[in-house]
């Protein structure tokens, strides 16, 4: 028989083990923050090319359901397709992309100096706006008086020495802004082909981390989230190229200049929820007022249209199956995130919350007792 002396020595011992183990999971969960903090960027790159890859073996599951070819015979097809798409939209509409693209951002440049003259008339603070260089131009364009060197002045040995530093450092910031963007695209790319070409070598290599006890519940999550991510960026991609070709015809029908590179732009941003299409329209009706008054009031109806079009068909129609989010809920995790984390996290907030769902959802549905299973069924 064991007596109080020894009851509490082993009490003592429980408290102590429970206390060390908690420490513990506190430090690793802290250092996990600080991990996920300071390599927040590199993580979120990784895991875009996680979504490529899943979007790629989404399209080459959907092939499969069309022509009988094994696995990678199929990916290669849905590879050379994309490819060959892209290429055809640089090598055909590159130059009008780029006309486009200088004459959009020239025509934003001007609207943002007409915002902010317009609200500093009305007796609004502008100057927690910063518009960078924008200001020192005046409305035709041309510098201002302050800003025209004197005539008939040589510089000095400084001013050169200065301006070459300064035409240096600002040329080396662009080379490896170029160099780090186009480095990557690549990796995204790289991470993604090699995720679609061999998923079942990654998912069983996930689940092998898993303990053996909790490995089934671990196959139920990773499938779930595979298929979700699937329907979601297949529905994602269908509501982009709609967008896309919608504000295009419609844009060109009104006679916007850019409608190519707006239709583009509004495309890609339809992947980020509600704070894209606020901001791809804000784009847009602020292009399209360079045309004038009518013009910008038709691209605003457009987009009234064309978000109409996103959220009440192409949403509940396709998305039904893929995603259920209340909206408000992703809203604030968008905001959240993109504090947090910038671009990043207002990018890839839905993808994230929608892991998140599916984690919650399966361990409620494995808490809930089987009465109430049975009823709600």
């Amino acid at each position: 028989m064991t007596g109080p002396a020894d009851n509490r020595l082993q009490a003592r011992n429980d408290l102590a083990w429970a206390i060390s183990v908690g420490g513990i999971g506190v430090v690793l969960f802290a250092a996990l923050l600080v991990f996920t903090w300071h390599f927040a960027a590199t993580l979120f790159l990784i895991f875009t090319g996680m979504l490529l890859g899943v979007a790629l073996n989404a399209m080459a599951n959907l092939l499969g359901r069309v022509v009988r070819l094994p696995h990678a015979l199929r990916l290669t097809v849905v590879c050379l397709v994309v490819a060959g798409m892209l290429s055809g939209i640089v090598f055909l509409g590159g130059t009008t992309i780029a006309q486009q693209t200088t004459a959009l951002s020239n025509t934003l440049k001007s609207q943002l100096v007409n915002v902010k003259g317009f609200l500093e008339r009305n007796g609004i603070d502008t100057s927690f706006f910063d518009f960078g260089t924008l200001s020192s131009t005046s409305d035709d364009g041309t510098p201002a008086p302050a800003a025209t060197p004197t005539p008939h002045t040589l510089p000095s040995a400084g001013t050169i020495a200065a301006s070459g530093g300064a035409i240096f450092s600002q040329s080396l910031k662009l080379i490896l802004g170029t160099a780090s963007a186009v480095g990557n695209f690549f990796i995204v790319l790289f991470l993604g082909i090699a995720f679609a070409t061999q998923p079942s070598v990654y998912r069983n290599g996930l689940l092998f981390m898993a303990p053996v006890r909790h490995r089934v519940r671990a196959v139920a999550i990773v499938d779930r989230i595979g298929e979700t991510l699937e329907r979601w960026l297949i529905a994602q991609i269908i509501t982009m190229v709609a967008v896309f070709l919608v504000t295009w015809i419609g844009l060109s029908i009104i006679g916007i200049q850019s409608s190519f590179i707006l239709g583009i732009q509004a495309g890609l941003l339809a992947f980020i929820p509600t704070v894209g299409a606020i901001l791809g329209g804000l784009i847009v009706v602020l292009a399209s007022l360079a045309s004038g008054w009518v013009a910008g009031l038709s691209a605003f109806i457009l987009f009234l249209g064309v978000h109409a079009l996103e959220s009440y068909v192409l949403t509940p129609i396709i998305q039904r199956q893929a995603l259920d989010i209340p909206p408000a809920t992703l809203f604030a995790f968008q905001i959240l995130l993109g504090v947090v984390f910038g671009i990043w996290g207002l990018a890839l907030a839905l993808p994230l919350m929608a892991i998140a769902k599916v984690m919650i959802d399966h361990f409620k549905a494995e808490a809930a007792p089987p009465a109430a299973i049975t009823t709600a069924a």
